[in-house]
């Protein structure tokens, strides 16, 4: 077989774009505020995270403009990332719902998907120190759509080329202040524990579909 050639398609990709927004610093400063005075105010709701603060749902109600300036982004780069099934481009009327969550250390946020949406997004409002240190933990964690399955035979293993590194297991993002990604909302996630003694605030979204999108 020397010579012959083969030609390798990776297949059943899963896209996730990152984008550093300008003009952080403001917009941070204002949402920090924002955020922990709603936090002063209401208890977390709970749903994902571990030891954290989590927000209701209606942040779009009281994020104020630097909020909007983040979800105007994401929407962005959501319609930029789809197309019908012919591979054309389309404006989808996206259905947007965010909310607010504040790690302190020890805090975490449990694996989960987000139902019901097609994107979702993670902004870093404050990143607790995590983007130069990383014994800080506190990374964003994204588990391989198809489980374990590439390693369960031969777990020394892996798929030649750069997409077959992370096969079976897992990618990590570290928070940066101004950070904004977007993931399929199939995707299972989770937080690492958080050990600074600061916080760890991020925006976390949904873009969904209407019926008639």
């Amino acid at each position: 077989m020397s010579g012959t050639e083969v030609e390798v398609k990776g297949l059943f990709a899963t896209p996730v774009a990152a984008v550093m927004l300008p003009g952080a610093e403001e917009r941070n400063a204002e949402l920090t505020e924002i955020i922990l005075r709603r936090r002063d105010e209401q208890p977390s709701i709970g749903a994902s995270s571990i030891g954290g603060w989590h927000s209701t749902r209606d942040i779009l109600e009281w994020g104020g403009t630097g909020l909007e300036q983040v979800l105007t982004a994401g929407q962005s780069i959501a319609t930029q990332m789809t197309a019908d099934r012919n591979g054309n481009p389309i404006k989808p009327d996206w259905k947007v719902e965010a909310w607010a969550n504040v790690l302190g250390p020890g805090g975490s946020n449990a694996c989960h998907y987000h139902p019901g949406s097609f994107w979702s997004g993670t902004y870093y409002v404050a990143d607790g120190g995590c983007a130069d240190d990383a014994s800080l933990g506190g990374e964003f964690e994204m588990f391989d759509p198809r489980g374990p399955a590439p390693m369960m035979h031969a777990p020394l293993l892996k798929f030649a080329g750069e997409d077959g590194r992370s096969a079976g297991s897992a990618q990590t993002i570290r928070p940066r202040a101004g950070l904004l990604f977007l993931f399929p909302s199939f995707l299972l996630h989770a937080v690492r524990p958080y050990t600074g003694n600061s916080l760890r605030i991020s925006i976390a979204f949904n873009l969904g579909l209407y019926a008639d999108s």
